[in-house]
């Protein structure tokens, strides 16, 4: 089993070809288990650990393949700050892309429980977020949480038949090389938002530009995945404002990865339907 896995101080993750098992998951993503809410929630919060949804969303078929966990100041909080899991259902792994579930939680209020629809490539072992495709799926910590977060799992996995049918007409629409750099121009300006004063440290052909051969289409899919691949992973040789060279970082922050992927997603959307 070939494992990657990142524990920096400020962003901890972990994914795998293979489903992930609670050592696993501990070992990165400690909030998962937290034994009892923080004590800055109040007598009306619901306390349901992640590990009891696992534990049920497991026996419905669905195993978790990453996981992270938010940095925190506060080392008080690090055993119940948010977290986020990424599980496939046992009839969404084969294929070039596996269709995935993002759950987010905390134990500190920082947020309820949270599905959204992901899709994760194998070619790159990179996942993306499937923007507006489907609805968000928001569990409040009342009321029989664990049902509720079962229900909503299902109802995002219903609704990757959508998040096919988007894929599909993503790889249908060619880009001229122009159409290819402003998109990776607006991909810019939402990851760095540069202005005349401040550019951004990369130009738009490093967006563009291809990590392996299979990835040289100009098909909006391809163009899409290249430039989401190379803002999240980082690795550019970048311009820093006072002249330096450097490189850019990869996005580890879990809320960060996740605004900037659906963003990106929305915008090939909006090229579609520009090119349509």
């Amino acid at each position: 089993m070939r494992l990657s896995s990142s524990f920096a101080p400020r962003s901890p993750s972990i994914r795998s070809e293979q489903p992930l098992s609670d050592e696993q998951l501990r070992r990165v993503a400690p909030s998962i288990f937290a034994e009892e809410k923080h004590d800055s929630r109040s007598g009306r919060y619901t306390y349901i650990p992640t590990s009891t949804v696992l534990a049920s969303l497991r026996k419905e078929g669905f195993e978790p393949f990453m996981a992270a966990q938010t940095a925190v100041r506060d080392e008080n909080k690090r055993n119940f700050t948010k977290h986020m899991l990424r599980l496939r259902h046992a009839s969404q792994i084969a294929g070039s892309e596996a269709n995935e579930i993002i759950l987010l939680n905390s134990h500190d209020g920082t947020s309820s429980y949270k599905m959204l629809s992901g899709m994760f490539r194998f070619v790159c072992t990179n996942g993306l977020v499937c923007g507006d495709v489907v609805d968000d799926i928001r569990v409040r910590h009342q009321g029989d949480i664990v049902d509720n977060v079962v229900t909503g799992a299902y109802e995002v996995l219903d609704g990757f038949v959508r998040v096919v049918e988007q894929r599909d007409t993503l790889r249908g629409v060619t880009l001229k090389d122009e159409e290819s750099r402003v998109f990776a121009q607006a991909a810019l300006t939402l990851k760095y938002e540069p202005s005349e004063t401040v550019p951004a440290p990369i130009t738009e052909m490093q967006l563009l530009e291809p990590r392996r051969a299979a990835d040289q289409s100009n098909d909006l899919w391809t163009v899409f995945n290249r430039v989401q691949e190379n803002l999240v992973r980082g690795g550019l040789v970048s311009r820093l404002k006072n002249g330096r060279r450097s490189t850019t970082r990869a996005v580890q922050g879990i809320d960060q990865g996740i605004k900037l992927n659906r963003a990106l997603w929305v915008l090939a959307q909006g090229m579609a339907k520009h090119k349509r």
